[in-house]
Parts: structure tokens; sequence; C-alpha cells
């Protein structure tokens, strides 16, 4: 019998990784306790429609996936809770999470703490981002942008792919970059140069996000970085794609992560870290996919292996 005062398995994050661990993990009878952290839902809350999640032909808002999840995991009696994790303690059994002044004990734990996409911080971002046309995801929304002109921020590997996902949707493609070149690969790079629905815009830098009153964009106001002539890309939508910054503070270390800072998974497992136990799940182990149902599919793994590491263990 476990002590009541040991979890069996405790959640870090309520993205779609998060969740679908908590649906898993508490069908199974783990009875699982789901830290929050400031943005219950993750990066999902503020995409206003979601098309390419299987099992809605017509879409679904980013905001009510995420609370049909939370819905579901609460039914089979997961439990949630708002705090943060400032630091762990991962080199004894049971493994300990320190919020605040609370100590969280665990026998297994499943991090999907996600990542947060890294913004330029221009006026009028902030204000307009999330369904009213500044976004950082071209396969999440490129589809709303048909026959429109939108601008790429970035000069890397993410805005070049990025660049050349939306020639399929949009008009005309600006992408924008402080430099001379791109910083992309050389065959990215060349696709992105060459394709004629892009149109380079170099050694410039964003200024403003122009918006109409109603909350959608306009135009981009830009500035060239050797002349200082400022000008207006007449766009409707703004992809940033100048990274991410992975949520791994305050677990890294004890676990191990990659030269981006995102969880590196042991070899052989997509889910598994370095300490046995402790699983990883979603944006903040995956920097490749970086998509709603990816980030479910390590959720499910992720519980699974907590599953079956409990029942070996004794748990």
């Amino acid at each position: 019998m476990s002590s009541p005062n040991v979890e069996n398995v405790v959640i870090i994050g309520t993205g779609c990784a998060g969740l679908t661990a908590a649906i898993y993990t508490a069908r199974a009878g783990l009875n699982p306790l789901v830290l929050e952290g400031p943005l219950p839902g993750g990066q999902l809350t503020t995409t206003s429609e979601v098309e390419n999640f299987p099992g809605f032909p017509h879409g679904v808002d980013g905001f009510q996936l995420t609370q049909n999840m939370r819905e579901q995991a609460t039914r089979f009696g997961t439990r949630f809770e708002q705090v943060l994790v400032d630091r762990v303690d991962f080199s004894a059994m049971p493994r300990r999470l320190f919020c605040g002044d609370r100590v969280i004990e665990a026998k297994t734990v499943i991090v999907a703490t996600g990542a947060s996409p890294r913004m330029t911080g221009i006026p009028g971002e902030k204000e307009l981002y999330g369904g009213k046309g500044v976004t950082t995801c071209a396969t999440c929304d490129g589809a709303f942008y048909r026959k429109m002109e939108v601008a790429v921020l970035g000069g890397g590997d993410s805005a070049a792919e990025e660049a050349l996902f939306l020639t399929r949707f949009a008009s005309k493609v600006y992408l924008v970059h402080r430099r001379d070149a791109l910083r992309a690969s050389r065959i990215m790079a060349d696709r992105a140069t060459s394709h004629e629905k892009i149109q380079m815009v170099w050694d410039t830098v964003p200024v403003e996000v122009l918006g109409v009153p109603e909350g959608a964009v306009k135009g981009l106001r830009v500035r060239n970085v050797k002349t200082n002539a400022e000008s207006v890309l007449p766009v409707r939508g703004i992809f940033v794609a100048i990274g991410h910054v992975p949520n791994t503070g305050p677990f890294a270390p004890p676990l191990e992560v990659d030269a981006g800072g995102y969880f590196k998974p042991q070899p052989g497992s997509q889910v598994r870290t370095n300490v046995p136990g402790v699983y990883v799940a979603g944006d903040c182990s995956d920097h490749v996919y970086r998509q709603a149902i990816t980030a479910a599919g390590m959720g499910c793994a992720s519980a699974i292996e907590a599953e079956r590491w409990l029942a070996e263990h004794g748990g």
C-alpha cells in the first residue's frame, strides 16, 4: 500500500502531453496529481481554431480542446493543483518537487512543461497574437491565410520551412531577416530564396505590428538596418519563427538536456530520461514536430512507461 503522502505519479504541465498522460494514468487507477503552471492548457489555448487534430472534421477551438481533455482526465480521478515547481531533487526515492514552501513526493514524475515561442517584443505583437494574425506555427494556422500576403520573421531553418509551407496557401510570403543571408542550411536557404512566392526582405527588422480596431493584423512596419528607412508590408498574417525556449529550467540538472535546452531522451525511447521513473513528453523535449497530436502521443507513451515502472517496482 502506497503511503498517503507519496504520490504514485505527478504530472507537470497541462498541455496536450500532460493531459493525455493524466487520462491514461487516471484510467490505470494511479490517482495522478497534475501541477498546472501559469498557462493552464499550454500554447494551444491561444489558438482560436485547430483544424488538424484528428476527430474534429470541422475544427475545434484550442481552448475547448484542452478543456475537453481536462474534463476527461477529471472524470477518471485526476487531481489538479495550480503551483509552480521551483526545483527538484531526483537523487533518491521518492522523487521530491519543491513548490515554494511545499514539498511534493512522488514515485514517478512526468514532465510536460512545453516550450515558449521566442517573440520579438515589438508593439502590437502581443495584442494581436493568437487568432488575430500573429502566430508562431505555420502548420497550425497557415490554411487560414489562403490567397493572402503574409510575413515570416527569422532566418534559420525553422523560418525557411515556415515560409515554404506557407506558399501552399498565401499569395505572397515576405521572409524578413536582419542580415543579408539566411542562417538556414544551404538546401533550405536555396529553396526559400528561389521560390517564386517568397520575397526576401534582407537587412530588415520588424518595428511594429499594425492592426485594425476589431483586432486583426493589417500590416507590418519594418526598418532597414543599413539605411534606417521604414516601410510597411501589407500582410494579414505574421509568423514569428525566431526559435523556441523549452521550459526545462527547474529540472536541468538533474535531467539531461541537449545544446538547445530540450530534454534529452535516452537511446531507444522517446520519453525516458536519465533518471529512472522520470519521463518527459511534448514540446519540452520535441523540437522537431511541436504539434498537439505528437505531444498527445508522447503523453500516452510516458503514462504507459510510468505505469509499467510502478508495476515493476511495487508501486
